[in-house]
């Protein structure tokens, strides 16, 4: 199989419950961090003996930097917080892969989906204090219906970022921002676009209080999201958005851009009729899924150490997902570690396949597995034996090859499967001719956002595994060209924290000619390196919230 077969994840991003980036979110999942919060919320909890307050909330979900996406704050406060999410996540995503649209010659697709709006529905419709900035949808119905429809998600990005690939939405419930995914990779695979965004938003709760129990329903009577465990009730759910940023492993190669891991290959069917009924799974389609994205690569089961899983905590649903799993697996000697994402963060809905990517990702380019949160032993329906696979509630190291595999399977049927290998070994960097001092440039909406990115800028350098021409290439070719300026100039990681440090501050730093001339709006030369991640854009979120009407 040739790099023109595979995609290489150069770039991603998510916020989650107890995370606003990929890496705070994998040091959670090492450590075993349960992000569910589990006390009410406070104002508008309704309480009885059938509510449950447990809900994966997000921080600062009222908030959007409304005047770096380019809206007055009375639009953003008509705009679903969906898509306020997901235009945030792809920013970063871009901004982790090095890319600047504005200079790029690439065209970078949006394949992406989110959940119902319920802020329209909840917040903005019959809201009588609306009147005068939406006519109740008749005045401003373009706004309106272009604010809350999941169909603009992907083209509301593909505008704000200037991306001129393909902008496609997709929707399959809970397996909607993975299917997003093998989308994307099938379109750069197709020549249709040279890079890719793909990943998915959800907001399932404005009010991330809890939730009330039905008689018969699939939510956790006690609050907990217990994945394959013995003691599991159902599913919790959580609000949150992710996206990674795909492109050929060829071209990244080419490229010198910071690989993550390798998409190898991927599949995507239907249940059909071969189910009970229309919301219950079945088990002949996620196995025929599993089987399908092994044939494209030509793997065996057995090929596959880790298997980030569904895993919602529903006792039926777990157990037809590993039933599904033994048919694959069957006669497969070696072990496969089994786990579940949603343990940790609660089922993210629209964005719930993109996040348990970014974990398998994390994993396979560690060499550590984390533990599914709340697992003691396996539920009597859960024949895990069978499968030849074991969950574990302690992160592990994961012993032999790293080719791990992911599912996600939506509600009514449409299932998702791609499988993660590590990516290559990265070429040596071109460092001829490259000697002396770089010029680390820095823009940001406003003063207090540069201040805020020198800051972010110098803990990570102070880390000490990256080089300073590496990190002034990145910023060279991969930042966007904002109104507030600042630059340093620095011969090793040493000088430029201290220098970082200062602008942080407030402090004046001296420059020479080129830093003075990036202040004045020129650009820098792009000095030899290849591309890192480093740290995103600070956005500066204010309040942009209509309250729910009572």
């Amino acid at each position: 199989m040739s790099e023109d077969d595979r995609i290489a994840v150069v770039g991603l991003s998510c916020r989650v419950p107890g995370a606003d980036d990929a890496p705070t979110l994998w040091r959670n999942l090492l450590s075993g961090v349960d992000s569910v919060r589990r006390s009410p919320a406070g104002e508008g909890a309704p309480g009885g003996p059938d509510w449950v307050p447990a809900f994966g909330r997000l921080d600062d979900l009222d908030g959007f930097d409304a005047d770096l996406f380019g809206y007055a704050a009375e639009a953003a406060a008509l705009l679903d917080p969906q898509h306020r999410l997901f235009l945030e996540v792809a920013w970063h995503a871009l901004e982790d892969a090095a890319i600047d649209p504005d200079r790029d010659p690439a065209q970078i697709g949006v394949f992406a989906g989110c959940g119902p709006n319920r802020y329209l529905h909840h917040h903005l419709l019959g809201n009588p204090a609306l009147a005068p900035a939406a006519g109740t949808l008749a005045e401003d119905w373009d706004d309106a219906l272009t604010g809350s429809g999941c169909d603009y998600l992907p083209t509301r990005t593909a505008f704000a970022l200037g991306l001129s690939g393909p902008a496609v939405a997709v929707q399959t419930a809970c397996s909607t921002s993975l299917v997003a995914v093998c989308q994307a990779g099938q379109s750069l695979l197709d020549y249709r676009c040279d890079v890719a965004i793909a990943g998915g938003a959800a907001v399932v709760s404005t009010r991330q209080a809890g939730y009330r129990l039905r008689p018969g329903g699939l939510l956790a009577t006690d609050g907990m999201c217990r994945p394959y465990d013995a003691a599991a009730t159902g599913q919790v759910f959580g609000n949150g958005a992710g996206a990674v940023v795909l492109k050929r492993l060829a071209d990244a190669r080419a490229d010198g851009d910071h690989v993550y891991a390798v998409l190898a290959g991927w599949a995507v069917n239907n249940d059909g009729a071969d189910r009970p009924g229309f919301t219950v799974p079945g088990v002949s389609g996620q196995a025929a899924v599993l089987a399908e994205a092994l044939a494209s690569v030509g793997w065996d089961a057995a090929d596959v150490g880790y298997l980030e899983g569904h895993g919602t905590g529903t006792p039926v649903g777990d157990a037809i997902e590993v039933d599904a799993l033994a048919r694959v697996r069957r006669g497969a000697r070696a072990p496969l570690l089994l786990g579940s994402v949603k343990g940790n963060l609660g089922n993210l809905d629209a964005a719930a396949g993109v996040i348990s990517l970014i974990k398998a990702v994390y994993a396979v380019r560690s060499g550590q597995v984390p533990g599914t949160a709340h697992f003691t032993a396996a539920h009597g329906d859960v024949d895990l034996a069978a499968a030849g696979a074991e969950v574990d509630a302690e992160s592990r190291p994961w012993a032999g090859q790293r080719r791990a595999g992911v599912s996600s399977f939506g509600l009514g049927g449409t299932n998702a499967h791609v499988l993660v290998e590590p990516a290559p070994a990265p070429d040596a960097p071109d460092r001829d001719g490259a000697s002396g001092p770089v010029v680390l440039g820095l823009s940001a909406g406003s003063p207090a956002g540069l201040r805020d990115l020198a800051r972010r800028l110098a803990v990570r350098l102070a880390e000490g595994d990256l080089a300073v021409a590496d990190v002034a290439h990145t910023l060279a070719v991969g930042r966007r060209r904002l109104a507030y300026r600042d630059a340093v100039r620095c011969a090793d990681a040493g000088e430029a924290v201290t220098r970082l440090s200062a602008l942080a501050a407030g402090e004046p730093v001296d420059g020479d000619e080129a830093v003075r001339a990036w202040r004045a709006g020129a650009d820098l030369p792009v000095p030899l390196g290849r591309r890192v991640p480093l740290p995103g854009y600070p956005f500066r979120r204010t309040r942009h919230w209509i309250e729910a009407r009572r």
